[in-house]
């Protein structure tokens, strides 16, 4: 009933796969842009509420939004990957 990724590929192709990645790009992308828009969002509401601790929130918000851009550059990085191993597999048939 449930296909492997590699009985998806052989029966659909690679170019099945590479669109999955590129939908998965764009959903991660999205993700991490409501994230970092949230922290500045809400760094900013804190800060006004707060104006003594504007200094510790700008740290903190900038720590969260270097870790968010760090998790969306690796799966970037990993979905490129993916997205090659798939161009490699279609070129050698």
């Amino acid at each position: 009933m449930f296909l492997t990724i590699a009985q998806a590929v052989s029966m659909l192709g690679p170019g099945i796969a590479v669109f999955g990645a590129g939908i998965g790009l764009g959903l991660l992308c999205f993700g991490a842009a409501k994230a970092i828009g949230n922290i500045g969002a809400n760094a900013v509401q804190s800060s006004a509420r707060q104006p003594e601790a504007a200094g510790q929130i700008f740290l903190q918000m900038i720590i969260s939004a270097a870790l968010i851009e760090g998790f969306t550059f690796f799966a970037i990085v990993v979905a490129g990957g993916l997205a090659g191993d798939f161009f490699k597999a279609a070129a050698a048939h």
